[in-house]
């Protein structure tokens, strides 16, 4: 058996020898092995990058089969799954940058609204801050535009009272005082104890009302009946002001409260529109009593007082004080510190417009203010001093205060003064001749 396989193996070689172009074939050999080695390479190294790339997260499965297979079949595979993978890792990627996408969106989104509210308060506040400022800037352009128009426009003096186109105001006395009309009276002896220009007869603005409270009470008219403020009573001559509304109801006796207290102008004209016979008929009646009063240098054509037209002297108006004095309703209703109405919904205060009946160191029995530009500060009143019942007139006083500042140094001076009548000689005499004493009606 030996001899024969090495006989065979013998003869295959020679037969190999033999064979033309098989030098030539050897090198194909080498080619096609060195070939498959070569794609071996290829397979192996396809192999790692398959391995790396199923190592990564995206990739996460495990590699495909166990079993043998050829090394090319293996980088087919393991190409084919890398491939595979790839493309699940780009969609997992893809899929990740879209959840991103969408969570960034939805962070932007809501830190957006987190940030618009301080934000949107923020510049809410500046556009308030620049709305206010614009606001004062055009404030201040406006009251400098004024300024500059008032100091522009022509001065307009004021329209002097009649008492000062008299020349009443260039009098002087004794006393100093800014009343160019003064007197004062012992109301129970009727001893004129100052008197100062007291026959001038000039208009007396709101002590009109003095003589519409005394015809009304005359008149014993209900006081309980409602009278409605109309278009009528709103003052067109001098332009007034009233915080009684056209439509205010209010009671007979609420009017004439205002009216003496508070001088309300409305109150006293509708007192005198709703009287019976109308205004007419009232003005008519003011003027007889004052005729029956023996006040021969009075004068009413309205019941409130804002014509100039209405006009007295010192004299007269001391004696319809006296007269009024007697009436319980005219004292209380005229030396009331305030009253309050009821105005539909609200309620308003007035006060009286004499602060004297608010000083505990005057006692006032009876009181009334009066004011247009024609008859100048006026005040009356019926009060006590140094234990004697007097009755002051003050007309034309030039300042809002200067009648009060009046009657205060009246006060001082009566209060420093002898309570009888001094002899020649004391202080009285010292007072000019114009300004004397006698007894009214002398």
């Amino acid at each position: 058996m030996k001899r024969i396989a090495s006989f065979l193996v013998t003869a295959l070689v020679a037969l190999t020898l033999s064979v033309p172009g098989a030098d030539a074939a050897t090198p194909n050999r080498t080619v096609a092995k060195e070939a498959k080695v070569a794609s071996a390479a290829k397979a192996a190294k396809a192999t790692k990058v398959a391995k790396a790339t199923l190592s990564r997260p995206a990739a996460g499965k495990a590699p495909a089969a166990n079993g043998t297979v050829s090394n090319a079949q293996a980088g087919k595979v393991n190409v084919g799954k890398t491939s595979s993978s790839n493309a699940i890792s780009v969609k997992a990627i893809s899929a990740k940058a879209i959840s991103t996408k969408t969570i960034s969106t939805k962070a932007a989104s809501g830190n957006a609204r987190l940030v618009r509210g301080p934000l949107a308060r923020a510049s809410k506040s500046v556009a308030v801050q620049k709305t206010a400022t614009s606001r004062r800037g055009l404030a201040r352009s406006i009251a400098v535009s004024r300024r500059k128009a008032a100091l522009a426009a022509p001065i307009i003096l004021a329209k002097p009272s009649f008492g000062e186109a008299a020349g009443l105001h260039a009098e002087q006395d004794a006393l100093e005082l800014r009343s160019s009309v003064a007197l004062i009276i012992d109301q129970e002896t009727r001893e004129v104890l100052f008197s100062k220009n007291e026959k001038a007869v000039l208009p007396i603005a709101s002590l009109t009302k003095l003589m519409t409270g005394m015809v009304l009470s005359d008149a014993k008219l209900p006081m309980d009946d409602v009278i409605m403020i109309s278009q009528a009573d709103v003052d067109t001559e001098k332009g007034s002001r009233s915080r009684l509304k056209v439509g205010t109801e209010l009671s007979r006796g609420e009017l004439l409260h205002l009216a003496l207290m508070s001088s309300e102008n409305r109150a006293a004209y509708a007192l005198a529109r709703t009287y019976p016979g109308g205004i007419q008929v009232f003005v008519r009646l003011m003027n007889a009593k004052a005729q029956a009063l023996g006040l021969r240098d009075t004068t009413f054509t309205d019941p409130t007082g804002l014509s100039s037209t209405n006009q007295s002297s010192a004299r007269d108006l001391a004696l319809l004080v006296n007269v009024a004095h007697a009436n319980p309703l005219m004292r209380e209703l005229s030396t009331s510190p305030g009253y309050q109405v009821a105005v539909g919904t609200r309620t308003l205060q007035f006060n009286n417009t004499n602060r004297l009946v608010n000083n505990p160191t005057w006692d006032i029995g009876l009181q009334k203010t009066g004011y247009i530009s024609e008859a100048g500060q006026c005040l009356v009143m019926q009060t006590k001093v140094a234990g004697r019942k007097l009755i002051m007139v003050f007309l034309d006083s030039a300042g809002k205060l200067s009648r009060l500042g009046d009657a205060e140094r009246v006060r001082r001076w009566l209060e420093a003064a002898p309570t009888d009548k001094p002899p020649v000689g004391a202080p009285w005499a010292a007072l000019p001749a114009r300004v004397r004493v006698a007894v009214l009606g002398s």
